[in-house]
C-alpha cells in the first residue's frame, strides 16, 4: 500500500467525524504511548469503536462485520480450538470449502493470518470487527469463560491430597506447566479482564478469600482450598522477586506481565496476619494513565481553570483526597499535557506507579535515606520546569517544595485532606509558615471518584423522596434534570455501572484568599471566601453530573455528603 498503516484516520476527518486538530492530539498521545491511534481515538471518546473501525476496514479494502446479535453454526466454532481463539482474539464467521472468514481487530497483522493457517490448514480470509464484540462472542461460542476456568482448576485442586505445609504444587519455578502456576497465571488473567484494579488474597482460619476491585468495589471470586495458600503466595513471591522463606515481615514487590499485546506491571504488597500472609495485587495499566485531561470529567469552567494552572511558569498545586481517589491519574494527565521537548520534568514518588516516556522519575528508597526531601533538594540541581512530589507528608517536604515554588519552579503535589480548604490550614499545621503558603500556592483541587452508568443498559431513572431530600432539590431543578440508572447486563456485569469518572472541587488562591491564610483563618472561613468566588464543591459537582445522566444520585451521596460538604445550597 502506498499509504502508512495509520492514515485510515484521515477517513475519519472526510467523514467529520473528528477534526483535524483532534486527529493531531491523537497521533502525538499515540506516539508517546506507544499504542494505535484508533485505540486513543476511542480512549479520547471522539469516535465509537464501530466508526474506528469501518475506516480501518475501508482503508485496508477489507470487510466489516458488526458482530452485535451474531449467530455462528457450532460446526464452524469447532474449527478453531478455544484457546487459540481466545490467544489471538478471533472467531471464526464461515466456511466454504477450504477457506475460512474469520474476525479479528487487526486484520493487517499478516504474522498472525500465515500463524492461523498453518494451525487451522486452511485458507484464513480475515474480516475487521470492534475488540469488545469478537471477546463477547468467544465467551457466548466457547462456553468456559476465564472464570470457569478457574473453577475447574479450583475443582481439580479440591481432589488432590496435598499437605498445606508443603511446596509440592510449586514444581520448578519456570515450568508453566505446574498447576499452580497456571492458577495464578488465570487469578491475574481473570482480574485484567474484568478491568479489576487490584486482586486481594486474604487467608483466614478455614479457607482463602480471593477478591477483585472493579470501579473501586470489592467483589468476591471462587475461593482456593485452604491448603493452597503456601504455594500459590511462594508462586506470586517468585514472580515479584520477593523472600521466598521470610513470612514475618512486610514485604513489597513488582510482577511485569503481558497479556495479548498488552503490557501490565503489578505492585505486589506481603502482609503478614493471624492465619497467614495476605497479598494485595496492584494493577497497573499503562494504556489507563495515558489520558488526557478532557477525559477526567471535568466540568467546562473546571477544566479552563485547570488548563490555565499548569500553564503557570511557578507555583504549588496541591490535588488532596484520600486513597484511591484518582490523583495519581489526575497528576499524570498533567504531567502528560506539558511533556514537551522544551520542558524538562522530574518527579519524586513512592513508589514510581507507572513509567512515563519523557519523564524523569526518582523512587523513594527509605533504606539507604532517600526521602521526599533529599531527592527534591538533588533535582533543583538538575534544573527542571516541573517538579511533581509524590506526597507532601512532613515538614521538610513541604519547606523544600514551597522553597522551589518561589524560586521558579512550577510544583505538583498530593495531600490526605477531605476537602480543598483544608490542604491550607493542613500545610500550616505541618509546620509552613502562612505568608509561605500564601505566597506559593496557587490552587487546591479536592478529588473523588464516581462510577459512570453503563452506557449499554442505561434508562431514564426517577429519584425518591428520599434520594430528592437528601440532594436538597428543588421541585424545578428535578423537572430540568436527565436522571439514568443502568438496568443490569453483561457489560456491567449486572451492576449497572462501568468505569469511573472524577468529581472536583477547585479552589483558587485569589487576593482575598491569600490574606485569610496569612491571617490563619479556620477552613470554614476560606471555604466560605472560595464558595462566594466561584467555587463548587464536590457534592455540587457530584450532583450536576447526576442531572446529566453520567451517574446516579445513590453513587453521588454515597461518595460525598452534605455533612462533608458543609451546606451546600442550590
Amino acid at each position: 500500500m502506498a499509504k502508512a498503516r495509520g492514515d485510515f484516520s484521515e477517513l475519519l476527518v472526510r467523514d467529520q467525524l473528528v477534526s483535524p486538530d483532534q486527529l493531531v492530539e491523537a497521533r502525538s498521545m499515540a506516539d508517546v504511548a506507544g499504542a494505535k491511534i484508533q485505540d486513543i481515538l476511542i480512549k479520547l471518546g471522539y469516535v465509537t469503536p464501530e466508526q474506528a473501525m469501518k475506516a480501518y476496514a475501508e482503508f485496508n479494502k477489507l470487510d466489516f462485520v458488526d458482530l452485535t446479535g451474531k449467530t455462528i453454526h457450532p460446526d464452524v466454532i469447532k474449527l478453531v480450538p478455544e484457546s487459540v481463539a481466545r490467544d489471538n482474539l478471533i472467531i471464526p464467521l464461515e466456511v466454504d470449502g477450504n477457506m475460512l472468514k474469520v474476525a479479528m481487530s487487526d486484520p493487517t497483522n499478516y504474522d498472525l493470518i500465515t500463524k492461523l493457517q498453518f494451525i487451522l490448514n486452511r485458507e484464513v480470509i480475515a474480516a475487521v470487527a470492534g475488540k469488545d464484540q469478537i471477546q463477547e462472542l468467544i465467551n457466548k461460542n466457547y462456553g468456559d469463560d476465564d472464570t470457569n476456568a478457574v473453577q475447574q482448576m479450583l475443582a481439580e485442586f479440591d481432589d488432590m491430597d496435598m499437605p498445606e505445609t508443603g511446596n509440592g504444587l510449586l514444581a520448578d519455578a519456570n515450568d508453566s506447566d505446574a498447576p499452580i502456576v497456571r492458577l495464578v497465571n488465570l487469578i491475574i488473567y481473570e482480574a485484567i479482564n474484568e478491568r479489576a484494579s487490584d486482586i486481594h488474597i486474604e487467608p483466614f482460619a478455614e479457607r482463602i478469600r480471593v477478591r477483585y476491585r472493579v470501579d473501586g468495589v470489592l467483589s468476591e471470586r471462587e475461593n482456593p482450598p485452604r491448603k493452597l495458600l503456601l504455594p500459590l503466595l511462594s508462586r506470586i513471591k517468585i514472580m515479584s522477586n520477593m523472600d521466598i522463606a521470610e513470612k514475618r515481615r512486610c514485604q513489597d514487590g513488582r510482577i511485569k506481565m503481558n497479556f495479548g499485546k498488552k503490557h501490565y506491571d503489578m505492585r505486589v504488597s506481603m502482609l503478614p496476619t493471624c492465619h497467614g500472609q495476605s497479598c494485595v495485587m496492584r494493577i497497573l495499566d499503562r494504556g489507563n494513565i495515558m489520558v488526557s485531561i478532557k477525559d477526567l470529567g471535568f466540568s467546562e469552567s473546571d477544566y479552563t481553570r485547570f488548563a490555565r494552572i499548569i500553564k503557570r511558569p511557578n507555583g504549588i498545586f496541591l490535588v488532596t483526597g484520600p486513597t484511591g481517589s484518582g490523583k495519581t491519574t489526575t497528576l499524570y494527565a498533567a504531567m502528560n499535557e506539558m511533556n514537551k521537548p522544551d520542558k524538562k520534568i522530574i518527579t519524586a514518588e513512592d513508589p514510581v506507579e507507572y513509567y512515563l516516556p519523557g519523564i524523569n522519575q526518582v523512587e523513594v528508597k527509605h533504606a539507604i535515606g532517600l526521602d521526599f526531601a533529599r531527592i527534591i533538594r538533588a533535582m533543583l540541581r538538575q534544573a527542571p520546569n516541573i517538579i511533581l512530589v509524590g506526597e507532601i507528608r512532613d515538614a521538610e517536604t513541604a519547606e523544600i517544595a514551597v522553597q522551589a515554588s518561589l524560586t521558579g519552579h512550577l510544583v505538583f503535589s498530593t495531600l490526605h485532606t477531605n476537602d480543598a480548604p483544608s490542604a491550607v490550614t493542613r500545610l500550616v499545621d505541618i509546620g509552613v509558615q502562612p505568608f509561605l503558603v500564601a505566597s506559593s500556592v496557587i490552587a487546591i483541587m479536592a478529588q473523588r471518584l464516581v462510577r459512570v452508568i453503563c452506557p449499554k443498559c442505561k434508562g431514564p431513572y426517577t429519584p425518591n423522596d428520599g434520594e430528592i431530600k437528601a440532594a436538597a432539590f428543588t421541585q424545578e431543578e428535578v423537572k430540568n434534570s436527565t436522571f439514568m440508572k443502568g438496568k443490569g447486563c453483561s457489560n456491567c456485569k449486572n451492576t449497572g455501572y462501568r468505569g469511573r469518572r472524577g468529581i472536583f472541587e477547585m479552589l483558587i488562591m485569589n487576593g482575598v484568599m491569600k490574606e485569610k491564610t496569612f491571617k490563619r483563618e479556620p477552613s470554614q472561613e476560606l471555604r466560605r471566601i472560595a464558595r462566594a468566588n466561584g467555587m463548587k464543591t464536590l457534592l455540587e459537582d457530584g450532583l450536576m453530573k447526576a442531572r446529566k445522566g453520567l451517574t446516579t444520585l445513590e453513587e453521588v451521596l454515597s461518595t460525598c455528603h452534605h455533612e462533608a460538604s458543609y451546606d451546600t445550597p442550590h
